[in-house]
């Protein structure tokens, strides 16, 4: 990729009405140049109205779009020099994958003597070296997702947007093609928005991760920190599976829950009205080798579900509550479960109790 690739997107303001409703409300994001940034959001959150307004294909209600110096806000799309891949390929069957990956090039009128070169070229940097004769028709879903790919990069654009490339690939495939995706990242260096409603996939594949609910920007973070330290209940039972339990103020850094005291190493949200997030991978079943800095819960196995590389285990804590731990699936950790109606006691480190505003 040239440097024209290396550009960043600044989008202020933007704005979406249909008549009553408002499909994006004011949401403002800067994404550096050379980023990975993914949508993130239940349906209706407003993800592909930003997306289709980065891309032309939507014109905001107010705000604006640059990327770079230029102001992009009512440009056609032809004239973005944006690469976009479709959440369904959108290849033309009557085509090879030659031609299809050419169209890019066609359609911007680039010299005809340039285009083996460079069809080959993004070819070969998304592993579909040799394939230009080949037929659509005799392509894999993913080798089918890697034409995509390649057409969008073809012609070294500035910026690359993704509506749900990976949704209509089976789950091994999906996630094969997640680190595909970002070791191509790592090698074009380009900018790149990514739509997607897969927490997982967004945190393996992102940079920096942009939740959105009913239209607002809720919370932009690395995908460590939106994971450890999420903003509210929204992202915290959003992102991962969390259980969200009422807790009361009890202290500078613990809160009550049932009868029980929990120190967080982290600053409590202002407010009265406090949940604790719990996470089920953060949850480990109490040792021998007590580490005394750690909370403990006591409770009751209710069910242990097995699901190959790990399993789930379903617990009450004494006043019913329900919680649940994830464990890993090896022989070893699976004779640490109680069976059910066994008690259990859990950990839970200080650093790893996440408590959110209501």
């Amino acid at each position: 990729m040239d440097a024209r690739a290396k550009t960043g997107v600044s989008i202020r303001s933007a704005t979406k009405r249909y008549g009553a409703v408002t499909a994006l409300d004011d949401v403002s994001l800067d994404i550096a140049p050379g980023e990975f940034v993914s949508l993130l959001g239940p349906s209706g959150s407003g993800k592909t109205t930003l997306l289709g307004i980065l891309g032309g294909f939507v014109q905001p209600s107010s705000g604006s779009v640059w990327v770079g110096e230029r102001d992009i806000t009512f440009a056609p799309p032809h004239k973005r020099d944006i690469g976009i891949v479709f959440q369904n390929y959108a290849l033309f069957p009557h085509m090879s994958v030659g031609e299809n990956v050419a169209f890019s090039l066609r359609a911007r009128r680039e010299p005809k003597s340039t285009w083996a070169k460079r069809v080959a070229d993004a070819l070969a940097m998304v592993e579909l070296k040799g394939y230009e004769s080949r037929g659509i028709h005799q392509l894999s879903g993913g080798q089918k997702q890697r034409v995509a790919l390649a057409r969008a990069i073809v012609f070294q654009p500035q910026l690359i947007l993704m509506d749900e490339p990976l949704s209509a690939l089976d789950k091994q495939l999906r996630e094969t093609m997640q680190i595909e995706l970002r070791r191509l990242h790592r090698q074009l260096g380009a900018t790149i928005v990514n739509v997607t409603h897969d927490q997982r996939e967004a945190l393996t594949m992102s940079d920096r991760v942009a939740v959105l609910k009913d239209g607002r920007l809720v919370q932009i973070d690395t995908p460590e920190r939106l994971y450890d330290r999420p903003c509210d209940a929204f992202v915290a039972s959003f992102i991962g599976e969390a259980t969200m339990l009422d807790v009361t103020r009890a202290g500078d850094d613990a809160v009550r829950l049932g009868d029980t005291v929990l120190r967080t190493a982290h600053p409590l949200p202002r407010g009265e009205k406090l949940l604790l997030a719990v996470q089920t991978e953060k949850l480990v079943i109490d040792g021998e080798n007590r580490d005394a800095h750690v909370n403990r819960l006591s409770c009751r196995v209710t069910e242990v579900l097995y699901q190959g590389e790990s399993l789930r285990v379903f617990a009450a804590l004494a006043d019913g509550t329900a919680i649940s731990l994830r464990q890993p699936g090896s022989h070893e950790a699976r004779k640490r479960i109680p069976a059910p109606g066994a008690s259990m006691i859990v950990a839970l480190d200080p650093q790893d109790t996440i408590v959110v505003s209501a």
